[in-house]
């Protein structure tokens, strides 16, 4: 999917405990068009003290840290700023990291070997307000729908049919990676019906946010995947 480049720079904070990791995300992160990196940080607890300080727009979290893992600052970070958003950025993608980071708030999921291209894409989408998961975590959360009694927390999850037709298509299209106004254009409704949606979605699933609420989209068998966009 694409993404308009702001005028104003995106302002991201990197969160990783393997110095030549961070060092040279931030060299990396710094060259992308459109995206500056305000600070670096070590473990959990540093990445929630520069977050509180930067107030960056988004932070690229690693999940296995010392001191605070990567999950709990996730959770610290949407807790305390709300306005702050988390991409995760990991090595190994495991379904007891991938669930409760979502769960916790991440707002997109990457892997170390995403290309630079991929990660400015994550950025510019997650501070957007959308949901980016790499293809290979779209697979995990499909796989997870085929074999729900392997998904962490899935018998938390409230009934799918809770939901109108209409919010259950908005949720698919929130899955899809879509804004509030690609779906309203998608649906051919207001910006603000589809805001009314998504509220409603977010009470009746009992998620907090939209990465939760795509969560949710896949335990039950909700999400679309599309082949031509990353999600």
């Amino acid at each position: 999917m694409s993404a308009t480049t702001p005028t104003v720079p995106i302002r991201v904070l990197i969160a990783d405990d393997q110095r030549v990791v961070r060092e040279g995300l931030a060299m990396l992160v710094a060259l992308l068009e459109g995206i500056e990196v305000v600070a670096i940080a070590e473990d959990g607890r540093r990445a929630l003290e520069q977050a509180q300080a930067h107030r960056p727009d988004v932070v690229m979290m690693d999940l296995h840290m010392p001191d605070v893992d990567g999950v709990e600052a996730t959770r610290r970070i949407g807790n305390e700023l709300p306005d702050v958003r988390v991409l995760v950025l990991t090595t190994f993608v495991d379904d007891a990291d991938l669930f409760p980071a979502l769960h916790a708030g991440a707002r997109g999921y990457l892997t170390k070997d995403a290309t630079a291209e991929e990660i400015r894409v994550a950025i510019h989408a997650v501070a957007g307000g959308q949901t980016h998961l790499a293809p290979d975590i779209q697979q995990r959360l499909i796989t997870a729908v085929l074999d729900p009694a392997t998904t962490p927390g899935t018998h938390d999850a409230g009934p799918p049919d809770a939901l109108t037709p209409r919010e259950a298509e908005v949720l698919t299209l929130i899955a899809a990676g879509l804004s509030n106004n690609e779906i309203a254009r998608d649906l051919v409704v207001s910006e603000a019906t589809v805001k009314t949606h998504v509220n409603h979605i977010l009470t009746k699933t009992g998620a907090r946010d939209r990465a939760q609420a795509v969560r949710f989209a896949y335990q039950h068998g909700l999400a679309k995947p599309r082949d031509d966009e990353h999600l």
